[in-house]
């Protein structure tokens, strides 16, 4: 069977996706048994393209590479819905920006591709974390699949360790770094600089955006929280909801004091049950000792502990962005979906 990609968004991560699948064609075919064509690829910016029988990967790539724009090819005119089912495509990975006050335009493409048994995966927290129920009501209604590795460590497998690597795991607590930004503005404080000094440096180094607001102030991290609830209790959590504070108030002799202690500040965000079976959902800047999993994790690197009934402390350590790594959960997931 030939499964039939859509692309939604081809900035960075769209891109990235592409440049892999063309690398490794043959290996994805050989070893995993996954055979592909890309059919449509569409982007606000750079253009539409569409075919059912398959777009040339190689030209699309040497296009964006040399002028970043698909408005050589010749375009598919038409609504979303209408391109996508004249793609043929059985398969849609959207990873346009994130949005997190409406989900668009992520929402509205996933929703179309699901209404009409088009399995889909995204790398944009925005359309799950505002409709996950109804996503999920949509892809069972409609007997398509839909899956997020990409939206709370980038490539680094935290839902699938959940779902297959800890099957049958009660798991207590979780608690991680989930915001590369924040980490390396914390990171780069400890080795002397302040706070604004290391934002300026994570904005020039593209980590933080020109408004930081999202990560400085706990938003993003809360929103994985957020998602994390859904996933671990099965519980619905607005992310207005979750306890947060960010790290606009961490000082140079703050974070001295605790180096004294022999101790690390870190944003944490952190979700468990309790005794009476209630559910806690927190980010905040903490104090944690170096002994502590989690104390070890510098720059831009991610990270969370699982605490669980059968296997104790589990720590999951890895890439939180970048562009080819979250091209690869989406990836994991177009595999995942053709199984």
């Amino acid at each position: 069977m030939i499964n039939k990609i859509a692309l939604a968004g081809c900035g960075n991560v769209g891109t990235a996706l592409l440049e892999i699948l063309h690398e490794k064609r043959n290996i994805l075919k050989n070893k995993y048994n996954f055979v592909f064509e890309v059919t449509m690829v569409t982007d606000i910016i750079k253009g539409t393209i569409a075919d059912p029988n398959g777009l040339d990967l190689g030209k699309i790539l040497e296009a964006l590479h040399e002028k970043n724009s698909l408005k050589n090819f010749k375009q598919k005119e038409g609504t979303f819905d209408e391109i996508l089912l004249y793609s043929n495509a059985t398969m849609l990975a959207e990873a346009t920006p994130t949005n997190l006050k409406t989900g668009e335009p992520g929402l509205s493409f996933i929703r179309t591709a699901l209404k009409n048994g088009i399995s889909a995966t995204m790398t944009n927290k925005g359309p799950i974390a505002i409709a996950m129920n109804e996503l999920m009501a949509l892809a069972k209604e409609n007997d398509a699949q839909l899956k997020y590795e990409g939206v709370i460590m980038s490539g680094t497998p935290l839902i699938n360790m959940i779902s297959s690597g800890m099957t049958g795991c009660d798991i207590i607590k979780a608690e991680g770094i989930l915001n590369g930004t924040t980490n390396f503005i914390l990171t780069e404080m400890s080795e002397g600089m302040n706070f604004d000094e290391a934002l300026a440096t994570a904005q020039a180094l593209g980590y933080a955006e020109t408004d930081p607001t999202g990560d400085i102030e706990g938003w993003d991290p809360a929103v994985k929280i957020a998602i994390l609830a859904k996933i671990l209790y099965g519980i619905d959590i607005n992310v207005n909801d979750v306890e947060r504070e960010g790290i606009t108030h961490i000082t140079a002799e703050m974070i001295d004091k605790a180096k004294a202690e022999k101790s690390k500040i870190k944003l944490i965000a952190s979700i468990h049950r309790d005794c009476n079976g209630e559910i806690h959902a927190k980010v905040a800047p903490t104090k944690i000792s170096r002994s502590h999993p989690l104390a070890s994790v510098d720059g831009i690197t991610n990270a969370i502990t699982l605490t669980s009934d059968n296997l104790g402390e589990t720590t999951l350590i890895g890439a939180g962005a970048g562009r080819k790594e979250t091209g690869q959960a989406l990836l994991t997931d177009l595999i995942a979906m053709a199984k």
